[in-house]
């Protein structure tokens, strides 16, 4: 089985993307997550030829975790590594980025426009240290939820993401 994943890996059908380790005590999640990088082709995997049978589905929030993965990676240079961030007492953070300065963003991607941010979202804010926290939602609204973290629209992200590489350069 891990023979075909890495061929698919290979072939740029899948990312895996590794977890992130901390020295702190808790045990962490080691498996690597599989995301189908062509969100298109998922859904034709699944038959899933409309809006309406892509949001009821129960893929329907990995898949925006997916398409939001893709599309923030794209635009980041090769020297910015991803990782995702779980325990196994379940905080989680969907996405860490890994500047070669070792500055952390954290993104948490929620398909619920007016997410709940569990305890297990602060803990893991807690742990990661990470510069700043973004909570990445289908609506192009950005605003503050306190001090350390944002609640932005994908290609709000993108574009604080493509203004921090120029701010670096």
């Amino acid at each position: 089985m891990i023979a075909y994943t890495d061929l698919l890996v290979d072939l740029l059908l899948v990312r895996r993307l590794q977890p992130f380790h901390l020295n702190i005590g808790k045990r962490l999640v080691k498996t690597p997550l599989l995301y189908i990088r062509d969100s298109g082709l998922l859904h034709a995997l699944l038959t899933l030829p409309t809006w309406d049978a892509l949001i009821t589905h129960p893929i329907a929030g990995a898949s925006w975790e997916g398409f939001v993965i893709e599309n923030l990676l794209a635009i980041l240079p090769d020297e910015v590594i991803p990782y995702f961030y779980r325990t196994s007492g379940g905080a989680e953070m969907d996405l860490v980025l890994l500047y070669p300065d070792q500055t952390k963003l954290a993104i948490e991607i929620k398909r619920n426009p007016r997410p709940k941010l569990s305890k297990g979202f602060y803990s893991s804010q807690a742990d990661l240290q990470a510069r700043h926290s973004y909570v990445v939602t289908p609506e192009e609204i950005t605003f503050p939820l306190n001090e350390q973290t944002t609640q932005i629209g994908l290609y709000g992200l993108m574009e604080t993401l493509k203004t921090r590489l120029l701010i670096a350069d």
